[in-house]
């Protein structure tokens, strides 16, 4: 069978509290670890998206707009739902290991990591569609 989760390839989470959110893959675990005997891969998604800016809105309202919630989660493969799209994305794949899901301060160091890289993406204006909600 073809690995089919690269890192850096772009999912959508179909069950769970994220369901319809897109995700990044950072990790593939095709056979599984002693913990989790399933295929899996851990994922940095985005929780909340970026608002709607305008032109006419000032400095301050347009940084809180510009604003990017994520997450980082181990998911089963079952619950992802591949696309045809990747992100090349250096610094993800350092910033987040197995190691950091054993300690929760380790946790949201990763995940302030990965909201600055998310955020420096969204300004520059590269992947647009990686910063939009779905439409279903």
């Amino acid at each position: 069978m073809p690995k089919v989760y690269k890192p850096g390839k772009v999912a959508i989470v179909l069950q769970g509290r994220q369901a319809g959110k897109k995700v990044v893959v950072i990790k593939q675990l095709d056979e599984g670890t002693k913990e989790r005997p399933y295929p899996h891969a851990i994922v940095a998604g985005i929780e909340r998206y970026p608002r709607k800016v305008t032109r006419t809105m000032g400095a301050k309202k347009l940084q809180r707009r510009s604003r990017v919630k994520p997450f980082i989660k181990v998911i089963n493969y079952s619950h992802l739902f591949p696309t045809r799209y990747a992100l090349e994305l250096e610094g993800l794949k350092n910033s987040v290991a197995a190691e950091h899901f054993k300690e929760p301060s380790q946790r949201e160091d990763a995940r302030k990591n990965i909201k600055k890289l998310f955020e420096e993406r969204y300004q520059t204006g590269k992947n647009k569609w990686f910063f939009q909600a779905l439409r279903f």
